[in-house]
């Protein structure tokens, strides 16, 4: 007798039945997270975020990040030493570059002529902190921010890079800090997501952003971004259609989300249960949305404080403000992506534009928070994926030249939530070239953005294929203590 046949249909059986029973103890999880075994359940339909977090204290409710796409040269804005100036037009010499492994736009050149910088530098703050002229309004607040001029990556492509500072890894489809701030923490609101982000371009050569970047990865997909769009509606199909009014809205989520209940009766898929909560959260926001980006209350002092671009939606400046207004209401981790700070060459025009777009608001947003009593529990991040090298790429000219990627130490600096304030970290060498004292890799910065925020990174994990994820990767990463007020 042909046993295969049975064996087959049983295999279904069980399936079908399994599905069942692992759907009602995953929804008796949700339910009761306190009786079962099951991965941490969310504390709340209001905030979200899971049991026992955060781990400890948190400095920081929330987090702004302004992520300076492309590379920011930090020879030319933060890390200034009078030594440049002898060194300039001469070769590198070998000894400091040392077999560094250099981009394929470079490979080509036989030659590598240092470029001091072709702007002025002044000290600025108590404690003298040199700064660009290039950033006059980022300048006139050193003694509010940490300077740290020794962060490091070991990626040297944009791609790879800008992947590995947001999800602590260059693999892609893993999970954006965002997401795992959404995951972990929830939301402040229940009408506002947990994670927002915003793109604004600058005049510069643009590098592509990809919605990975703010993705959720493994972890569940209500935590990824939402990505605010400069021209029409902030979040597409956020307006009903014509014809449709709020309670024929209303009444047609009811009814979905009772088939969506009982789809996750049959089959247990988590993906349900994030599918219902978007839908409810696209609702919610179709109130508080509209209100977060009608700016008349705001008074004519703050535009002088931001800059008049604040009021032309799709401005880096007008995601500033935007991104004030989001903290005041709830959102926990907001994320402006500002594109065009790759500059292989006409480094110095095309430089001076970029910050001319940024510097007002970046410092119009610290001093704007700090004015309301916001910035002592609110974690501003200033920097992006890489920085530059001191060598020209190109021809060495004062007015056309460029400078290539550089991931050995580059600089950032951080605001408020329990940061050290008028402070600079680390030490590089003359050439602005290798670090000399007190390295931060990015995972290391991604552990104490972490930390402000409450949370343990070794303790932060997520069961994927078998092991342990974290946003801080398997090595040792370390929350930088002296950066700690």
């Amino acid at each position: 007798m042909d046993l295969q046949p049975q064996l087959f249909q049983t295999r279904r059986a069980l399936l079908a039945h399994a599905s069942r029973c692992l759907g009602a103890a995953a929804l008796a999880g949700l339910m009761r997270p306190g009786q079962t075994q099951a991965a941490p359940a969310a504390k709340s339909a209001k905030t979200g975020g899971l049991p026992d977090f955060p781990h400890h204290a948190p400095k920081a409710k929330r987090a702004l990040y302004l992520f300076m796409s492309g590379g920011p040269s930090s020879i030319d804005l933060f890390d200034f030493k009078p030594a440049l100036r002898k060194i300039h037009g001469t070769e590198l010499p070998d000894s400091i570059r040392n077999g560094q492994r250099i981009t394929g736009m470079t490979s080509k050149q036989s030659e590598f002529p240092c470029v001091a910088p072709m702007f002025d530098f002044k000290k600025y703050g108590q404690h003298g902190t040199y700064v660009s002229e290039l950033l006059p309004h980022i300048a006139s607040i050193v003694d509010d921010i940490s300077i740290i001029k020794t962060v490091n990556t070991e990626a040297i492509n944009h791609d790879p890079a800008i992947t590995y500072i947001n999800t602590g890894t260059q693999i892609l489809g893993r999970p954006s800090m965002g997401s795992w701030l959404s995951y972990g923490l929830g939301s402040q609101s229940e009408n506002m997501p947990a994670y927002v982000v915003m793109i604004s371009k600058g005049r510069g050569n643009s590098q592509a952003l990809y919605s990975r970047l703010w993705g959720a990865g493994f972890l569940p997909s209500r935590h990824q971004g939402v990505n605010f769009r400069s021209a029409g509606d902030p979040v597409l199909y956020l307006s009903n259609p014509q014809g449709v009014s709020t309670e024929a809205r209303r009444q047609m989520l009811d009814s979905l989300a009772q088939v969506n209940r009982e789809h996750f009766k049959t089959f247990g898929d988590p993906e349900t249960q994030a599918r219902i909560a978007q839908y409810e959260m696209a609702f919610r926001m179709q109130t508080s949305v509209p209100e977060l980006m009608d700016m008349s209350d705001e008074p004519q002092h703050t535009f002088d404080l931001y800059g008049e671009d604040a009021r032309k939606p799709g401005t880096f400046a007008h995601n500033c403000l935007i991104a004030r207004r989001m903290a005041e209401r709830g959102v926990r981790y907001i994320q402006l992506f500002h594109r065009g700070w790759d500059q292989h060459n006409n480094l110095p025009k095309a430089l001076r534009m970029q910050c001319e777009d940024t510097d007002r608001a970046s410092a119009a947003l610290v001093k704007d928070l700090k004015q309301r009593g916001m910035l002592e529990d609110t974690l501003v991040v200033w920097g992006g994926e890489f920085g530059r090298t001191i060598y020209s790429q190109g021809k060495l000219t004062a007015d056309n030249h460029g400078r290539d990627h550089h991931g050995r130490c580059f600089a950032t600096w951080m605001a408020g939530g329990g940061i050290k304030a008028g402070y600079e970290h680390g030490v590089t060498d003359d050439y602005c070239y290798n670090i000399v004292k007190d390295p931060v890799h990015i995972n290391d910065l991604n552990a104490t953005i972490l930390n402000q925020l409450g949370i343990d990174h070794r303790r932060f994990t997520y069961k994927y294929q078998g092991l342990d994820a974290r946003l801080t990767g398997v090595e040792d990463a370390h929350v930088i203590k002296d950066l700690l007020a």
